[in-house]
């Protein structure tokens, strides 16, 4: 009985405009988009451009956790040095980001 009350409520609403739906679903995109795709978007060629930007030498963290130094790169590959004598061969997209931007979050978050 009180799902047939709702639906009899509802029906009015129904017969309304249907530019205001319309201008209500722009909105829910306009609001996606700005608030969780471009924000993404932004990170992303961030992180491009960093991992394009690579040197030798450079301390890097891989996306497994591991610390490291860069001792040799090529086009889709880096070779890290995790301890002396032991080289790793990693792939670029799997490097995250800087050891050193780490270090610092962390000592941000002790704060």
């Amino acid at each position: 009985m009180p799902a047939i009350i709702l639906l009899q409520a509802a029906s009015p609403a129904a017969g309304g405009n249907p530019m205001s739906s319309l201008i209500f679903f722009g909105a829910i995109i306009l609001i996606f988009y700005f608030f969780m795709i471009r924000p993404q978007m932004k990170k992303q060629k961030e992180l491009k451009q960093y991992r394009s930007a690579l040197a030798k030498g450079d301390k890097v963290i891989t996306s497994g956790g591991i610390y490291g130094k860069i001792s040799e790169i090529k086009d889709t590959t880096v070779l890290v040095e995790i301890s002396p004598d032991i080289r790793v061969k990693v792939d670029k997209g799997s490097i995250v980001r800087n050891a050193q931007d780490a270090a610092e979050t962390q000592q941000q978050n002790k704060k």
